[in-house]
């Protein structure tokens, strides 16, 4: 340990072994998150327009706590998560803190990175999808290239 040499710290192969856990942890927890995320947006999205029909008040007012639901399930959920996690691995660091929190750190990794894979497929998609409507458009209305 850096702040008390008296004390004996796990060793760094387990560090890395508990960083790996927290890192795919994190991972699976971003997966999990985005796809009920989407899941949740559809189901909002179709009450929406249904409410629309009813009136501009209504629809906004399912909007908003559609969106309200979400948020706060997608933060519980990796909130819950870390916390199981950090729990978890108390039960092996007991006092050496150091080392749980270098450990914990690869759930905030694994959960960044699948969140910026995502990110930068959905905007592959979009672009694709958008050349796709493009050309179609262009094929039904005779346009030249």
């Amino acid at each position: 340990c850096t702040y008390i040499k008296d004390k004996t710290c796990k060793p760094a192969l387990s560090n890395a072994i508990f960083s790996t856990i927290a890192f795919l942890l994190g991972a699976v927890t971003s997966v999990a998150s985005g796809f009920l995320g989407m899941k949740i947006a559809t189901f909002a999205n179709a009450r929406t327009t249904l409410e629309a029909r009813k009136g501009v008040g209504k629809a906004f007012i399912t909007a908003f706590r559609s969106g309200s639901v979400m948020g706060f399930l997608l933060a519980a959920n990796g909130l819950f998560v870390l916390y199981l996690s950090i729990n978890l691995f108390k039960l092996y660091y007991g006092d050496d803190w150091e080392g749980l929190f270098e450990a914990i750190t690869g759930y905030g990794l694994g959960g960044s990175s699948m969140a910026l894979f995502g990110r930068v497929g959905g905007g592959i998609y979009t672009k694709a999808a958008d050349v796709g409507a493009d050309l179609v458009g262009k094929v039904e209305r005779n346009i030249p290239e």
